[in-house]
């Protein structure tokens, strides 16, 4: 059984609506097991977790149990671009606690440096995942982006999907710079509702600039799925499973809307191929001096 409030702001002539859900039994989430070290690589500059789908999970619920201010990134072609163009945005990754290869390049790039079995870890699988753990568990959750139309229909389906889960808020912003009042009450009520992770799909690389505003203000797991709340809501059909495991999901969605997403993937997906060539291709070592003879 569910108690729920609805707590709506009125600031400069915007009503901004939040949900905020509780549920009246507790469960306690036991307390995961994790590596005994975190190991980074670097592809094209831009550090990238090496580690499983086991050991992803048990670093959020860790964080989660112990309601830490952590943020999770989740590194396809464009965000590695787009880091290697913005300092405030390769600064977000480097500071992040975790950063995932999501796009399957990314993930090839790790296994061509060594890393033989790292897999694809992307946004909108490892929040599919970390749900259906949730719902077992009891772990409190908000979603905070997309437009109230998304959130609605992505919180029914997760609720449709896992009975059990435990959705304590969802927040559409504006979109819009908000003032520092705004984002003052927003934090407080995304503390308030006692989530422990915060799915945050604004893209990138707005998401990431978010994220690192809040550390150490929002008491919660901040994990930023860009596209997730739409796949999940169903608004945006997803590539076939064939495709993403082939690296494609670009191709499916550029052709979904190709004029939005265009220079993103033709030219972004170019200069990550060139940048790629480079980096692997082998450097020459430069020539030793030779000794002069007396």
């Amino acid at each position: 059984m569910r108690q729920q409030t609805l707590r709506t702001l009125t600031v400069a002539g915007d009503r901004l609506t939040v949900v905020v859900l509780s549920q009246q039994r507790t469960i306690q989430m036991p307390e995961p097991v994790f590596a005994s070290q975190q190991e980074r690589e670097q592809v094209l500059g831009v550090p990238i977790d090496v580690l499983s789908w086991g050991e992803a999970l048990d670093r959020i619920f860790g964080w989660a149990l112990r309601r830490e201010s952590r943020i999770v990134c989740f590194c396809n072609v464009h965000s590695v671009i787009t880091a290697r163009r913005n300092d405030a945005h390769i600064e977000a990754i480097e500071t992040a606690d975790l950063v995932t290869p999501d796009g399957a390049p990314v993930a090839w790039m790790l296994r061509r440096k060594g890393h033989t079995g790292q897999e694809r870890i992307g946004g909108p699988d490892l929040m599919w995942a970390c749900c259906q753990r949730a719902s077992k568990v009891g772990t409190e959750m908000l979603l905070y982006g997309g437009t109230p139309t998304t959130l609605q229909c992505l919180e029914k389906r997760l609720r449709a999907e896992f009975p059990g889960i435990n959705i304590v808020g969802a927040y559409s912003p504006p979109f819009r710079d908000l003032s520092a009042e705004e984002d003052a009450a927003i934090v407080n009520l995304i503390n308030q509702s006692g989530a422990r992770i915060v799915w945050v799909g604004l893209g990138c690389p707005r998401q990431e600039a978010w994220m690192r505003a809040h550390r150490n203000r929002v008491n919660a797991v901040m994990a930023g799925v860009g596209a997730a709340f739409d796949f999940h809501a169903g608004v945006v059909k997803r590539a076939p499973l064939w495709m993403r495991r082939n690296g494609l999901e670009w191709l499916h969605r550029l052709l979904q809307d190709p004029r939005r997403l265009a220079t993103r993937y033709l030219v972004g997906n170019a200069v990550f191929i060139v940048a790629m060539l480079l980096d692997l291709v082998p450097r020459r070592s430069s020539p030793k001096p030779l000794n002069r003879v007396n």
